[in-house]
Protein backbone atom coordinates (compact mmCIF):
# COMPACT_ATOMS: atom_id res chain seq x y z
CA UNK A 1 0.00 0.00 0.00
CA UNK A 2 1.06 3.40 -0.81
CA UNK A 3 0.39 7.09 0.48
CA UNK A 4 1.36 8.79 3.13
CA UNK A 5 1.57 7.45 6.49
CA UNK A 6 -0.95 8.25 9.35
CA UNK A 7 -0.29 8.86 13.26
CA UNK A 8 -1.18 4.85 13.33
CA UNK A 9 1.62 3.70 11.43
CA UNK A 10 -0.56 2.64 8.86
CA UNK A 11 -0.08 3.61 5.57
CA UNK A 12 -3.19 6.03 3.90
CA UNK A 13 -4.01 4.59 0.62
CA UNK A 14 -3.63 7.21 -2.41
CA UNK A 15 -7.40 6.71 -2.63
CA UNK A 16 -8.95 6.55 0.30
CA UNK A 17 -12.44 4.90 -1.10
CA UNK A 18 -10.81 2.81 -3.36
CA UNK A 19 -9.82 -1.31 -1.99
CA UNK A 20 -6.82 -2.33 -0.69
CA UNK A 21 -6.12 -5.71 -1.86
CA UNK A 22 -2.60 -5.90 -0.44
CA UNK A 23 -1.83 -9.11 1.01
CA UNK A 24 -0.92 -8.42 4.99
CA UNK A 25 -0.40 -11.10 7.26
CA UNK A 26 -1.59 -11.08 10.92
CA UNK A 27 -0.47 -12.91 13.64
CA UNK A 28 -2.65 -14.80 16.45
CA UNK A 29 -1.05 -13.01 19.04
CA UNK A 30 -3.59 -11.65 21.84
CA UNK A 31 -3.43 -14.76 24.35
CA UNK A 32 -4.17 -13.26 27.82
CA UNK A 33 -0.91 -13.43 29.96
CA UNK A 34 -0.10 -15.77 31.90
CA UNK A 35 2.41 -13.87 34.14
CA UNK A 36 1.66 -10.75 35.87
CA UNK A 37 1.74 -7.12 34.13
CA UNK A 38 3.18 -4.19 36.10
CA UNK A 39 0.71 -1.25 35.11
CA UNK A 40 0.61 1.90 35.90
CA UNK A 41 -2.05 2.87 38.97
CA UNK A 42 -5.76 3.63 38.68
CA UNK A 43 -5.20 7.22 37.61
CA UNK A 44 -2.80 8.65 35.64
CA UNK A 45 -1.13 12.58 35.83
CA UNK A 46 -2.48 14.52 33.01
CA UNK A 47 -0.55 18.31 31.77
CA UNK A 48 -2.90 20.38 34.25
CA UNK A 49 -2.08 18.14 36.82
CA UNK A 50 -5.38 17.01 38.04
CA UNK A 51 -6.04 13.08 38.08
CA UNK A 52 -7.91 11.55 35.22
CA UNK A 53 -9.79 8.04 36.02
CA UNK A 54 -9.16 5.48 33.13
CA UNK A 55 -12.01 4.75 31.90
CA UNK A 56 -13.07 0.64 31.77
CA UNK A 57 -13.98 -0.75 28.23
CA UNK A 58 -15.65 -4.09 28.38
CA UNK A 59 -13.91 -7.31 28.43
CA UNK A 60 -15.10 -9.44 25.13
CA UNK A 61 -15.23 -13.07 25.49
CA UNK A 62 -14.57 -15.70 22.45
CA UNK A 63 -18.49 -16.36 20.95
CA UNK A 64 -18.15 -20.12 20.72
CA UNK A 65 -21.13 -20.26 18.18
CA UNK A 66 -19.72 -17.70 15.94
CA UNK A 67 -16.12 -19.73 16.13
CA UNK A 68 -18.41 -23.30 14.80
CA UNK A 69 -19.87 -21.31 12.10
CA UNK A 70 -17.28 -18.82 10.85
CA UNK A 71 -15.51 -19.58 7.35
CA UNK A 72 -12.27 -18.65 5.96
CA UNK A 73 -14.09 -15.92 3.33
CA UNK A 74 -15.91 -14.14 5.87
CA UNK A 75 -14.85 -10.31 6.18
CA UNK A 76 -13.53 -9.37 9.77
CA UNK A 77 -13.81 -5.78 10.41
CA UNK A 78 -11.42 -2.94 12.66
CA UNK A 79 -11.45 0.56 13.03
CA UNK A 80 -9.77 2.76 15.37
CA UNK A 81 -10.68 6.38 15.73
CA UNK A 82 -7.81 8.29 16.86
CA UNK A 83 -7.66 11.31 17.83
CA UNK A 84 -5.71 12.51 14.84
CA UNK A 85 -7.10 9.99 12.36
CA UNK A 86 -10.12 7.62 11.59
CA UNK A 87 -8.95 4.25 10.12
CA UNK A 88 -10.95 1.01 8.79
CA UNK A 89 -9.53 -2.26 7.82
CA UNK A 90 -11.37 -5.19 6.37
CA UNK A 91 -9.61 -8.51 5.71
CA UNK A 92 -10.17 -12.51 5.08
CA UNK A 93 -8.22 -14.90 6.77
CA UNK A 94 -6.24 -16.44 4.23
CA UNK A 95 -3.48 -18.87 4.01
CA UNK A 96 -0.45 -16.89 5.57
CA UNK A 97 -2.75 -14.71 8.38
CA UNK A 98 -5.07 -12.61 6.44
CA UNK A 99 -5.56 -10.52 3.50
CA UNK A 100 -6.60 -7.00 3.40
CA UNK A 101 -9.58 -6.57 1.66
CA UNK A 102 -10.72 -3.09 2.00
CA UNK A 103 -8.86 0.36 3.37
CA UNK A 104 -9.60 3.55 4.83
CA UNK A 105 -7.73 6.08 6.28
CA UNK A 106 -8.59 9.48 6.52
CA UNK A 107 -7.04 12.59 9.17
CA UNK A 108 -10.02 14.16 11.10
CA UNK A 109 -8.17 15.75 14.16
CA UNK A 110 -11.06 14.59 16.42
CA UNK A 111 -9.17 15.79 19.22
CA UNK A 112 -7.76 19.23 18.03
CA UNK A 113 -8.34 21.59 21.30
CA UNK A 114 -9.05 19.09 23.62
CA UNK A 115 -6.38 19.62 25.65
CA UNK A 116 -7.03 23.36 26.24
CA UNK A 117 -11.07 23.10 25.96
CA UNK A 118 -11.56 19.85 27.77
CA UNK A 119 -14.28 19.22 24.51
CA UNK A 120 -14.33 17.59 21.16
CA UNK A 121 -15.39 20.41 18.48
CA UNK A 122 -18.46 20.89 16.69
CA UNK A 123 -15.69 21.08 13.77
CA UNK A 124 -13.99 18.14 14.65
CA UNK A 125 -16.75 16.00 15.70
CA UNK A 126 -18.48 16.73 12.16
CA UNK A 127 -15.38 15.95 10.20
CA UNK A 128 -15.23 12.80 12.14
CA UNK A 129 -19.12 11.79 11.46
CA UNK A 130 -18.30 12.55 7.49
CA UNK A 131 -15.45 9.87 8.20
CA UNK A 132 -17.27 7.15 9.95
CA UNK A 133 -20.43 7.68 7.12
CA UNK A 134 -17.48 6.24 4.52
CA UNK A 135 -17.02 3.88 7.01
CA UNK A 136 -20.38 2.43 8.08
CA UNK A 137 -21.08 1.99 4.16
CA UNK A 138 -17.70 0.11 3.44
CA UNK A 139 -18.55 -2.30 6.67
CA UNK A 140 -22.52 -2.88 4.97
CA UNK A 141 -21.10 -3.29 1.87
CA UNK A 142 -18.60 -5.82 2.75
CA UNK A 143 -20.86 -8.03 4.70
CA UNK A 144 -19.13 -8.22 7.77
CA UNK A 145 -19.29 -11.20 10.08
CA UNK A 146 -17.64 -9.40 12.51
CA UNK A 147 -15.63 -6.54 13.86
CA UNK A 148 -14.55 -4.18 16.54
CA UNK A 149 -14.93 -0.45 16.67
CA UNK A 150 -12.96 1.27 18.90
CA UNK A 151 -12.04 4.77 20.30
CA UNK A 152 -8.85 5.84 21.68
CA UNK A 153 -7.76 9.39 23.49
CA UNK A 154 -9.47 12.21 22.31
CA UNK A 155 -13.17 9.96 23.60
CA UNK A 156 -11.37 9.10 26.87
CA UNK A 157 -10.71 12.63 27.75
CA UNK A 158 -13.12 14.42 26.57
CA UNK A 159 -16.16 15.11 28.54
CA UNK A 160 -18.56 14.79 25.35
CA UNK A 161 -16.58 11.88 24.00
CA UNK A 162 -19.34 9.37 24.90
CA UNK A 163 -21.62 11.82 24.00
CA UNK A 164 -20.58 12.04 20.45
CA UNK A 165 -20.38 8.41 20.40
CA UNK A 166 -24.16 7.27 21.49
CA UNK A 167 -24.29 10.28 18.72
CA UNK A 168 -22.79 7.95 16.42
CA UNK A 169 -23.99 5.17 17.32
CA UNK A 170 -28.35 6.22 17.01
CA UNK A 171 -27.30 8.15 13.37
CA UNK A 172 -24.98 5.63 11.81
CA UNK A 173 -25.50 2.20 13.70
CA UNK A 174 -22.13 2.04 14.34
CA UNK A 175 -21.19 0.74 18.33
CA UNK A 176 -17.94 2.60 18.57
CA UNK A 177 -16.18 1.15 22.58
CA UNK A 178 -13.85 3.62 23.91
CA UNK A 179 -10.51 1.02 25.01
CA UNK A 180 -8.63 1.27 27.95
CA UNK A 181 -4.72 2.51 27.40
CA UNK A 182 -3.80 -1.21 29.05
CA UNK A 183 -6.31 -2.79 26.04
CA UNK A 184 -4.38 -0.35 23.48
CA UNK A 185 -1.26 -1.14 24.21
CA UNK A 186 -1.99 -5.14 24.27
CA UNK A 187 -3.14 -4.64 20.92
CA UNK A 188 -0.85 -2.72 19.48
CA UNK A 189 1.21 -5.55 20.93
CA UNK A 190 -0.74 -8.50 18.87
CA UNK A 191 -0.36 -6.18 15.85
CA UNK A 192 2.95 -5.77 15.49
CA UNK A 193 4.51 -9.33 17.34
CA UNK A 194 5.48 -10.81 13.65
CA UNK A 195 8.35 -8.04 13.75
CA UNK A 196 9.90 -8.95 17.08
CA UNK A 197 12.68 -9.76 17.63
CA UNK A 198 13.31 -13.26 19.48
CA UNK A 199 16.90 -13.20 19.42
CA UNK A 200 16.60 -9.80 22.52
CA UNK A 201 16.79 -9.50 26.18
CA UNK A 202 13.96 -6.97 25.97
CA UNK A 203 11.75 -5.61 23.88
CA UNK A 204 10.45 -1.30 23.76
CA UNK A 205 7.60 -0.98 21.72
CA UNK A 206 5.96 2.51 21.98
CA UNK A 207 2.68 3.84 19.57
CA UNK A 208 2.95 7.64 19.24
CA UNK A 209 -0.84 8.61 19.02
CA UNK A 210 -2.22 12.05 18.26
CA UNK A 211 -3.37 12.14 21.64
CA UNK A 212 -1.64 10.05 23.78
CA UNK A 213 1.46 7.11 23.74
CA UNK A 214 1.51 3.94 24.77
CA UNK A 215 5.27 1.97 25.73
CA UNK A 216 5.32 -1.47 26.98
CA UNK A 217 8.46 -3.11 27.89
CA UNK A 218 8.56 -6.61 26.83
CA UNK A 219 10.61 -9.28 28.36
CA UNK A 220 11.83 -12.25 26.11
CA UNK A 221 12.56 -14.71 29.09
CA UNK A 222 9.10 -14.70 29.75
CA UNK A 223 8.51 -16.22 25.84
CA UNK A 224 6.83 -19.64 27.42
CA UNK A 225 6.28 -22.07 24.76
CA UNK A 226 9.61 -23.11 22.13
CA UNK A 227 12.13 -21.76 24.32
CA UNK A 228 14.51 -18.61 23.76
CA UNK A 229 14.99 -17.83 19.82
CA UNK A 230 11.74 -18.83 18.52
CA UNK A 231 10.34 -16.71 15.53
CA UNK A 232 7.25 -14.59 17.17
CA UNK A 233 5.35 -15.09 14.33
CA UNK A 234 1.82 -17.22 14.63
CA UNK A 235 0.88 -18.61 17.90
CA UNK A 236 3.08 -16.95 19.88
CA UNK A 237 1.65 -15.03 23.35
CA UNK A 238 3.57 -12.27 23.26
CA UNK A 239 1.42 -10.46 25.57
CA UNK A 240 2.38 -12.40 28.02
CA UNK A 241 6.29 -10.97 27.62
CA UNK A 242 4.60 -7.31 28.98
CA UNK A 243 6.36 -6.86 31.89
CA UNK A 244 5.88 -3.39 32.08
CA UNK A 245 3.73 -0.70 30.35
CA UNK A 246 2.04 2.78 30.34
CA UNK A 247 0.37 5.12 28.38
CA UNK A 248 1.26 8.91 28.57
CA UNK A 249 -0.62 11.94 28.18
CA UNK A 250 0.83 13.21 25.08
CA UNK A 251 0.74 12.56 21.27
CA UNK A 252 1.38 14.84 18.20
CA UNK A 253 -1.26 16.44 17.97
CA UNK A 254 -1.48 17.67 21.46
CA UNK A 255 2.45 18.45 22.04
CA UNK A 256 2.21 20.67 18.41
CA UNK A 257 -0.71 22.51 19.98
CA UNK A 258 1.27 23.69 22.97
CA UNK A 259 4.62 24.14 21.72
CA UNK A 260 4.05 24.55 17.83
CA UNK A 261 4.25 22.78 14.64
CA UNK A 262 4.94 24.76 11.84
CA UNK A 263 7.62 26.69 13.11
CA UNK A 264 10.18 24.85 15.01
CA UNK A 265 13.50 25.75 16.15
CA UNK A 266 16.12 23.94 18.13
CA UNK A 267 14.70 25.85 21.43
CA UNK A 268 10.98 24.65 20.84
CA UNK A 269 12.29 20.81 19.78
CA UNK A 270 14.49 20.55 23.13
CA UNK A 271 11.35 22.17 25.18
CA UNK A 272 8.97 19.61 23.69
CA UNK A 273 11.63 16.54 24.62
CA UNK A 274 12.21 18.07 27.98
CA UNK A 275 8.67 17.43 28.25
CA UNK A 276 8.17 14.37 27.27
CA UNK A 277 11.20 12.95 29.09
CA UNK A 278 9.24 14.51 32.18
CA UNK A 279 6.58 12.20 31.79
CA UNK A 280 8.40 9.29 30.94
CA UNK A 281 10.21 9.30 34.25
CA UNK A 282 7.56 7.50 37.14
CA UNK A 283 8.11 4.95 34.60
CA UNK A 284 11.98 4.70 34.78
CA UNK A 285 11.82 5.40 38.66
CA UNK A 286 8.98 2.69 39.22
CA UNK A 287 10.54 -0.47 37.75
CA UNK A 288 14.33 0.75 36.51
CA UNK A 289 13.92 0.09 33.16
CA UNK A 290 17.54 1.64 32.56
CA UNK A 291 19.16 -0.82 35.18
CA UNK A 292 17.05 -3.97 33.09
CA UNK A 293 18.11 -3.14 29.83
CA UNK A 294 22.18 -2.44 30.86
CA UNK A 295 24.58 -4.69 28.96
CA UNK A 296 21.61 -6.51 27.47
CA UNK A 297 20.47 -7.53 23.62
CA UNK A 298 17.32 -4.71 23.08
CA UNK A 299 15.42 -3.27 19.94
CA UNK A 300 12.63 -0.90 20.06
CA UNK A 301 10.06 -1.45 17.56
CA UNK A 302 7.79 1.49 16.92
CA UNK A 303 4.09 1.02 15.84
CA UNK A 304 3.14 4.83 14.81
CA UNK A 305 3.45 7.28 11.95
CA UNK A 306 6.35 9.19 13.16
CA UNK A 307 8.56 6.02 13.07
CA UNK A 308 7.25 5.00 9.34
CA UNK A 309 7.70 8.48 8.48
CA UNK A 310 11.11 9.07 10.02
CA UNK A 311 11.93 5.83 7.63
CA UNK A 312 10.53 6.85 4.56
CA UNK A 313 12.61 10.17 4.44
CA UNK A 314 15.69 7.99 5.00
CA UNK A 315 14.95 5.71 2.38
CA UNK A 316 14.39 8.39 0.50
CA UNK A 317 10.91 7.42 -0.87
CA UNK A 318 9.47 9.19 -3.75
CA UNK A 319 6.21 8.07 -2.54
CA UNK A 320 5.36 5.97 0.95
CA UNK A 321 6.04 2.47 0.21
CA UNK A 322 4.20 -0.07 2.97
CA UNK A 323 6.40 -3.11 1.58
CA UNK A 324 9.64 -0.93 1.66
CA UNK A 325 8.99 0.86 5.81
CA UNK A 326 6.99 -2.47 7.46
CA UNK A 327 9.97 -4.36 9.00
CA UNK A 328 12.69 -2.86 7.84
CA UNK A 329 15.35 -1.96 10.55
CA UNK A 330 16.67 1.77 11.27
CA UNK A 331 20.03 2.42 13.19
CA UNK A 332 19.29 4.83 16.35
CA UNK A 333 22.21 7.33 14.72
CA UNK A 334 19.95 7.41 11.51
CA UNK A 335 16.78 8.51 13.37
CA UNK A 336 18.28 11.07 14.74
CA UNK A 337 19.76 12.32 11.84
CA UNK A 338 16.46 12.42 9.81
CA UNK A 339 15.01 13.90 12.62
CA UNK A 340 17.60 16.97 12.55
CA UNK A 341 17.26 17.11 9.11
CA UNK A 342 14.11 18.06 9.13
CA UNK A 343 14.23 20.40 11.95
CA UNK A 344 16.35 22.28 9.52
CA UNK A 345 13.78 22.76 7.21
CA UNK A 346 10.90 24.90 6.87
CA UNK A 347 7.16 24.18 7.48
CA UNK A 348 6.99 24.69 3.46
CA UNK A 349 10.12 22.43 2.62
CA UNK A 350 8.80 19.65 5.43
CA UNK A 351 5.12 19.72 3.52
CA UNK A 352 7.13 19.05 0.12
CA UNK A 353 8.60 16.11 1.48
CA UNK A 354 6.53 13.30 -0.07
CA UNK A 355 6.62 10.79 2.87
CA UNK A 356 5.25 13.79 5.06
CA UNK A 357 2.86 16.13 2.75
CA UNK A 358 0.73 18.81 4.04
CA UNK A 359 -1.75 16.98 7.08
CA UNK A 360 1.59 15.60 8.35
CA UNK A 361 4.07 19.11 8.55
CA UNK A 362 2.97 20.75 11.36
CA UNK A 363 3.05 17.42 13.73
CA UNK A 364 6.10 15.40 12.59
CA UNK A 365 8.66 17.36 14.62
CA UNK A 366 6.71 16.97 17.59
CA UNK A 367 6.84 13.07 17.03
CA UNK A 368 9.89 12.98 16.49
CA UNK A 369 10.54 14.75 20.11
CA UNK A 370 8.26 12.38 21.94
CA UNK A 371 10.64 9.52 19.79
CA UNK A 372 13.85 11.55 20.77
CA UNK A 373 12.93 11.50 24.60
CA UNK A 374 12.41 7.59 24.60
CA UNK A 375 15.86 7.26 22.72
CA UNK A 376 17.51 9.45 25.29
CA UNK A 377 15.54 7.69 28.14
CA UNK A 378 16.86 4.18 27.04
CA UNK A 379 20.43 3.87 24.25
CA UNK A 380 19.85 1.40 22.23
CA UNK A 381 21.36 0.55 18.77
CA UNK A 382 18.52 -0.75 16.49
CA UNK A 383 14.66 0.06 15.50
CA UNK A 384 12.53 -1.93 14.07
CA UNK A 385 9.49 0.04 11.92
CA UNK A 386 6.05 -1.34 12.07
CA UNK A 387 3.63 -0.07 9.88
CA UNK A 388 0.84 -2.32 11.91
CA UNK A 389 -0.76 -1.75 14.99
CA UNK A 390 -4.16 -1.65 16.59
CA UNK A 391 -6.12 -2.42 14.00
CA UNK A 392 -4.09 -5.65 12.94
CA UNK A 393 -4.22 -6.80 16.56
CA UNK A 394 -8.11 -6.36 16.72
CA UNK A 395 -8.52 -8.47 13.38
CA UNK A 396 -5.94 -11.37 15.00
CA UNK A 397 -8.04 -11.46 17.95
CA UNK A 398 -11.38 -11.85 16.41
CA UNK A 399 -10.17 -14.50 13.51
CA UNK A 400 -8.42 -16.18 16.88
CA UNK A 401 -11.33 -16.43 18.80
CA UNK A 402 -13.13 -17.68 15.80
CA UNK A 403 -10.64 -20.52 14.55
CA UNK A 404 -10.08 -18.96 11.16
CA UNK A 405 -6.75 -17.52 11.64
CA UNK A 406 -4.04 -19.90 10.10
CA UNK A 407 -0.42 -19.94 11.42
CA UNK A 408 2.08 -19.13 8.69
CA UNK A 409 5.83 -18.22 8.66
CA UNK A 410 7.37 -15.64 6.49
CA UNK A 411 11.19 -14.67 6.88
CA UNK A 412 11.31 -10.64 6.10
CA UNK A 413 13.84 -8.31 6.86
CA UNK A 414 14.90 -10.62 9.80
CA UNK A 415 17.24 -9.90 12.07
CA UNK A 416 21.15 -7.44 11.23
Amino acid sequence: MQGYPDDGGAAKAPDANAASEQALQLDRAFIPPTTPVIRDDAERVVPNGASQPRVQAQKRQPNRSVARSAERDDVYGALDLATNNCRLLLARPSRRGSRVVDAFSRIIRLGEGVSQSGRLSDAAMARTFDALKVCASKLARARVRRSRLVATEACRIAENGEAFLEDVHRRLGLDIEILTPELEARLAVSGSAALIDPASDYVVVFDIGGGSSELILLDLSRHSRGGRGRNFSGRVDAQSCMLAWTSLPVGVVTLAERFGGRHVGPEDFENMVAETHRMLGPFEDKHGVSRLLKDKNVHMLGTSGTVTTVAGVHLGLPRYDRNRVDGCWLDVSDVQAVTQNLLARSYEERMAEPCIGRDRADLVLAGCAILEAVLRSWPCQRLRVADRGLREGILTTLMSEDGVLRTGRRRRNGRR
